[in-house]
């Protein structure tokens, strides 16, 4: 079989950036957490604000447990800010519940990418839980040496293929939907006075990292993506 450098290449590598953009987004959210907003304004209440600003009344704001887990629902209209944001006036908290008003105010207006990422959600889903077993399968399948096996393999590596390229656009139509939510946050908390100019700096840096941790993720499926087509055509060169 000989060393398979595949994993190395087209894997490790996001997975390195994963684990930095992990830990950035962690250091940045603590640095600025221990910063408080000059306004004393709380997560949940300048979610409010910027939501009032856009003219959306749609939406509840709640609490959710967990630290993080913040999240914008478009089925429910529910904007949930998790127990380091709904309660502290801190920056970094501000500034994580501005962009989830960020998605909100994308649902309002039908942003394109937002739009589109809701239609591949179910595919998504299978794409990415059976789309790498199947292309897996289909390796094992084609090892055999009858010809039939090999045939059998072939197609199922495909199909599993097909199904993960569906996921991995998913991911990729992702990116646009988190910077643009940043974008947006950045510029309504600095026109409704929510933050001056070197609070929204603060902010942009807890934004940044965040939105690395989607790029990594983009990365990681892409890079396993290319890892699967490169073992299924060394595969049929046999």
């Amino acid at each position: 079989m000989g060393f398979d450098y595949t994993y190395l290449i087209y894997v490790l590598p996001a997975v390195l950036l994963s684990m930095w953009a992990s830990s950035a987004v962690k250091s940045r959210f603590a640095e600025y957490d221990k910063v408080l907003s000059k306004k004393g304004v709380t997560g949940a209440e300048a979610a409010k604000i910027l939501l009032r600003s856009n003219g959306i009344t749609d939406v509840q704001v709640m609490h959710i447990s967990g630290s993080l887990t913040d999240n914008y629902n478009s089925g429910t209209k529910t904007l949930s800010l998790s127990d380091a944001t709904y309660a502290s006036s801190s920056i970094a908290a501000v500034g994580v519940a501005a962009h989830e008003t960020g998605h909100a105010i994308q649902d309002k207006i039908g942003y394109g990418p937002l739009v589109l990422r809701h239609t591949l959600v179910p595919v998504a889903n299978i794409g990415s839980r059976f789309g790498p077993i199947l292309a897996i399968a289909g390796l094992l399948f084609g090892s055999a040496a009858n010809s039939d096996f090999l045939s059998l393999g072939q197609l199922v590596s495909n199909i599993g293929i097909l199904l993960f390229a569906a996921s991995v656009f998913f991911y990729l139509v992702t990116l646009p939907v988190e910077f643009d939510a940043s974008r947006r946050a950045l510029i309504i908390l600095r026109q409704t006075g929510v933050f001056d100019d070197s609070e929204i700096a603060g902010a942009k840096k807890v934004l940044w990292a965040a939105a690395m941790t989607y790029v990594a993720s983009a990365l990681s499926a892409v890079g396993s993506l290319v890892r699967l087509i490169v073992l299924t055509n060394r595969r049929e060169r046999r």
